[in-house]
């Protein structure tokens, strides 16, 4: 075994994969999970309450762009996998390399503290301390619900997206009069299933900023394999071409009564959905601008007008937090999280995050290129830059990937993958082989 001993917090995606890198390398870990089972936000109903996965979701990635590039996902699963299958490929993943004899489940990170001169001192959820020389955060960032903040009071039931499993759990929305707000995928996918006939319910979309409604194919194929990003070519040239062609796409939610998007094509997130359109054009879905002030049961728009409702289900996303820290010592304010190509911190080389990113348009083989550049540099095969050196290209990565986007909690994390693994594999990597060569200073 070589390289110092790890701490992996969370078997999530980002644990198992760092978990198998370092296998790779033969570097010793313990990876802490809370949980009694590995998956994280893909295992459903995962007894830690951290996974969001709701009964009826679909991947919005294909698996073509989901796989991990050294583990292929079956090729019996269809093009949008469900998250059982997520879940049992995940399984199939750690079984592959047997990632779970490093695991110890039910025994998540409480507190972790770095010591003076470099390492941690861990203590777990089993009240036991223990020591590690580098530790990796992997605990993922779609577990903590955050809540719009609108005027007034509401005297209905309040929910988050998060806590939504299907039309009769958490609480049964029969014939319920239901504000969903939001317009991520999410909030179409929520919307679509409650609006149902079958239901009897009155759904209503409510949205702040609108968003461009993309769909799932192109010409019989999953859209996300038609088009891939180039680092040689400015991104703002290829983002233009992109957004002149939307209009074929229909993918414009003011064309369904929603807000006009308050950006262009590829400055925010885009919802994925086929169906939400036709329930908006059947009438299935009521369209609605922000919430302007709530009272009692009465909701009152932007546009002046207002409904009652029975129940509203937030779907605006999440907090980035690390509950195992000292909020002086690392935490991330409106979710902005400054990182080193999203993984280090400068001034803190024994500490690596891996997963905490808004990659499109895959998350798997992102977190994988991570995981491979932290086993690089556990392993003593890959060395950083000065901090000075750090903080400068932070700057300049956070200004080629959210530049551009809108300046709000959502889009902190955005990252476009075909770039990205590029400048890691081609760039960053052979670059840090470099530095860890003796007498080439760091």
């Amino acid at each position: 075994m070589v390289g110092p001993t790890t701490a992996v917090i969370g078997a999530g995606i980002s644990g198992l994969t760092v978990g198998k890198m370092l296998s790779d390398y033969g570097v010793p870990y313990t990876c802490f999970e809370s949980s009694d089972r590995i998956g994280g936000n893909w295992a459903f109903g995962n007894p830690n309450g951290h996974s969001s996965a709701y009964r009826s979701l679909h991947i919005d990635t294909s698996k073509e762009r989901l796989s991990f590039r050294d583990f292929p996902m079956p090729k019996e699963y269809p093009d949008f996998p469900h998250h059982t299958q997520i879940k049992d490929y995940l399984e199939l993943y750690a079984e592959a390399f047997d990632l779970k004899d490093n695991i110890e489940f039910t025994n998540g990170v409480a507190h972790a503290k770095r010591l003076e001169g470099g390492g941690w001192e861990i203590l777990d959820q089993a009240g036991k301390t223990r020591h590690f020389e580098h530790l990796v955060v992997g605990n993922g960032h779609h577990w903590d619900p955050r809540f719009a903040e609108f005027p007034g009071e509401f005297t209905g039931e309040s929910m988050h997206s998060h806590h939504y499993i299907d039309p009769k759990s958490p609480i049964d929305f029969f014939g319920r009069r239901i504000l969903v707000v939001g317009l991520g995928n999410s909030a179409a996918d929520i919307a679509v299933e409650l609006s149902s006939k079958s239901l009897q319910t009155q759904v209503t979309l409510s949205t702040r900023s609108g968003a461009w409604i993309v769909p799932k194919y192109v010409y019989g194929k999953p859209a996300d394999t038609m088009y891939r990003t180039t680092p040689y070519l400015p991104l703002a040239w290829q983002r233009k071409v992109m957004q002149k062609m939307q209009f074929m796409n229909g993918s414009d939610s003011s064309l369904y009564g929603l807000p006009q998007p308050n950006h262009k094509f590829f400055e925010a997130h885009p919802t994925q959905s086929v169906e939400l359109p036709l329930r908006l054009g059947s009438g299935d879905v009521v369209p609605k601008p922000n919430v302007a002030f709530l009272d009692g049961s009465t909701v009152h728009f932007e546009d002046g007008t207002s409904a009652d409702f029975d129940v509203i289900v937030y779907a605006t996303g999440y907090n980035i937090t690390f509950p195992f820290f000292d909020p002086d010592f690392i935490s991330a304010p409106e979710n902005h999280l400054p990182l080193y190509k999203r993984i280090y911190k400068p001034g803190i080389d024994d500490l690596s995050f891996v997963g905490f990113a808004q990659s499109t348009p895959t998350l798997f083989p992102f977190v994988e290129s991570q995981a491979r550049l932290v086993a690089a540099h556990l392993a003593g095969e890959y060395a950083l830059p000065s901090i000075s050196e750090m903080e400068q290209t932070i700057k300049t990565d956070e200004e080629k990937y959210i530049g551009h986007v809108l300046k709000t909690a959502r889009h902190t994390q955005q990252v476009d993958y075909f770039i990205y693994e590029h400048d890691i594999r081609a760039r960053e990597i052979p670059a840090g082989r470099r530095r860890a060569k003796p007498g080439v200073r760091a």
